[in-house]
């Protein structure tokens, strides 16, 4: 067996390398918790305007804590996605299609997206909405918190 010696600019080229690695698994991983972190506070946030009867804000506040926890599981998988419908196509594509999720969680995302896209007018409608969801949503965000 032949050992080969590095020189000083090899060897410091290497260990920068190493380091590298090391930093950006440790940035990824702190970004990951980050945005689950972020998620759970959302989705306080949007209890507390529902408390307010503040519905719109409500449901906004709801879609992005749902958005937020996607996105941390896209952090751990190195999944990109530079837009909220490309994020929607790619949970389906890598976890929903494939069975890694429940079809029930890709469903009440995509109920999310649109109705953050619309205005519904009739409060009482928006009210049973953020009712519905609060009781769906909890649980999925915790499920993809397992995930991470």
């Amino acid at each position: 067996m032949e050992i080969k010696v590095l020189d000083d600019s090899t060897l410091s080229k290497y260990i920068q390398g190493r380091i590298k690695d090391l930093n950006m698994k440790s940035t990824q991983k702190d970004y990951t918790r980050y945005r689950i972190e972020r998620a759970w506070k959302t989705f306080e946030d949007a209890k507390s305007l529902a408390e307010l009867k503040s519905w719109n804000s409500s449901m906004n506040r709801l879609y992005y804590a749902c958005f937020y926890a996607v996105l941390a599981l896209f952090s751990k998988y190195q999944i990109n996605s530079h837009t909220h419908s490309g994020a929607k196509t790619q949970l389906s594509l890598h976890f929903v299609k494939t069975g890694n999720l429940e079809k029930e969680f890709g469903m009440l995302y995509g109920d999310l997206f649109d109705l953050r896209q619309k205005v519904i007018a009739q409060r009482s409608t928006l009210n049973a909405h953020v009712s519905t969801l609060y009781a769906h949503l909890s649980p999925h965000i915790s499920n993809l918190s397992a995930h991470i």
